[in-house]
């Protein structure tokens, strides 16, 4: 119940040439605490509930956990969320021996591409995709949670 991972920027579209599956995410927060966050997630036709806990202080650990809940749950209990609801297009890329999860935020947050890279252990090294741009890690304005209440288009 461990998730640790690593986000960076995107600094080119090639990422959708090399994508084996494209999804469409809406989401919202019940709660988006700096401490913990609640989400509720609608991908396609499934629902996910979500408990995540502060990150370490690199950014790249912390506890997660989340289970499938049924898309007519998931419809009522966004509607519950707090102000803001993210949405994103989600690109999966495998690269090495890792799979890249991409996201390309639309809405208050279009123009803003991240991608993150789940590893087995802190330690875990692995290959660059020539796309993969600045990391960012731990810079809680790229939080989804954040972008809620901090949106791109702020910036």
């Amino acid at each position: 119940m461990v998730e640790i991972e690593r986000k960076f920027l995107v600094t080119s579209d090639d990422y959708k040439l090399q994508s084996f599956s494209q999804n469409r995410i809406s989401q919202g927060y019940l709660n988006s605490h700096p401490e913990r966050s609640v989400r509720i997630r609608i991908c396609g036709e499934s629902g996910l509930l979500t408990i995540k806990g502060k990150s370490n202080e690199s950014g790249n650990t912390r506890f997660e956990w989340e289970t499938e809940i049924s898309l007519t749950d998931a419809r009522k209990l966004i509607e519950l969320c707090e102000p803001g609801i993210i949405d994103k297009i989600r690109y999966k890329v495998a690269f090495g021996e890792h799979v890249f999860e991409i996201d390309e935020f639309l809405g208050d947050n279009d123009g803003l591409v991240v991608a993150e890279v789940e590893l087995r252990n802190e330690d875990d090294s692995f290959d660059r995709p020539e796309w993969l741009g600045e990391e960012v890690t731990g810079v809680i304005k790229y939080y989804n949670a954040s972008l809620v209440s901090n949106p791109f288009k702020n910036w």
